[in-house]
């Protein structure tokens, strides 16, 4: 999943209500503007590394605009100061880009002499700049140390991030439903008109965060989960996550990295988490190397 989440319906109604021209930000970005055409159309996604330019040129803060899922790591600070890798070597004076590589995908660490270069050339601390290097190692390593690390940074704390964190790990690629099919289906369970196609999609990319608790019942029934997930309780949202990124691993054999949690009766069932782990166990028993898949 991409650090920083990337909306195109957002992208393309605030151009359009800044009257600004897929010209001008294509100009701006240093891309074709057919680049940025399948950008809003959502037949393409940029690259990290060009999210601060797009942001700059529409006139947003990046951090509020495309918003990232926890405290960055090395390659999360590349991109947002706009650096692809090549173009560290110079910043660092080396020929190559090896160093920083090798430090972004967990291989070996920076040497002290290339710490303050980089922290310069991205705008942060040296202290900032370890931090971010201990969670690449952290990322790297796949042991139980970091899944709780990892599990904690990426559970979507707004409820925009919530609903499309279901769309994104509850359907096949390419089936999740459309607004008008989230809105109809919502009001199916409330049996009554209580939200539209514009108002899903407002919840969806942020542009709303107030939603009526039938609206809220609704997205539970039709995605399947506790009503408590769409609830500003970080807790109950990480046991629903833990259980999710089970499922999910499940299905790949990756079943003895990521454990639910347990919850209390505002979060999944303690039934439905045992059963979830009882799953697990019972996977590791069959293919007893599932966890190191």
């Amino acid at each position: 999943m991409p650090a920083r989440r990337f909306d195109p319906a957002k992208v393309r109604l605030d151009r359009r209500t800044a009257e600004i021209t897929q010209s001008d930000v294509a100009r701006a970005v240093g891309v074709a503007e057919s680049t940025v055409s399948g950008w809003e159309a959502g037949t393409a996604v940029p690259d990290q590394e060009k999210l601060p330019a797009l942001a700059k040129a529409l006139g947003k803060p990046l951090d509020k605009y495309f918003p990232r899922s926890g405290p960055p790591d090395l390659t999360d600070l590349r991109c947002d100061a706009g650096f692809y890798r090549k173009d560290t070597a110079a910043v660092i004076g080396m020929k190559s880009d090896g160093p920083v590589a090798g430090a972004e995908q967990g291989v070996r660490r920076l040497k002290d002499r290339y710490l303050p270069l980089l922290a310069d050339a991205y705008d942060v601390t040296v202290e900032e700049l370890q931090r971010a290097q201990e969670r690449s190692f952290a990322k790297s390593s796949g042991g139980e140390e970091a899944s709780a690390e990892t599990a904690q940074e990426e559970a979507p704390r707004t409820l925009a991030e919530k609903i499309r964190l279901m769309l994104e790990r509850s359907y096949p690629a390419g089936t999740a439903p459309e607004d008008a099919e989230i809105a109809a289906a919502v009001n199916a369970h409330a049996r009554a008109e209580v939200t539209s196609a514009a108002e899903i999609e407002d919840l969806r990319t942020g542009r709303s965060e107030d939603a009526a608790l039938v609206v809220l019942e609704g997205l539970a029934g039709v995605f399947g989960v506790p009503r408590m997930y769409f609830e500003p309780d970080e807790e109950v949202v990480l046991q629903v996550y833990e259980g999710l990124r089970l499922m999910s691993a499940a299905k790949q054999g990756k079943v003895g990295r990521i454990r639910a949690r347990g919850a209390g009766a505002e979060g999944l069932p303690a039934g439905v988490l045992s059963i979830l782990n009882d799953l697990a166990t019972e996977l590791e028993k069959v293919d007893p190397d599932a966890s190191t898949k």
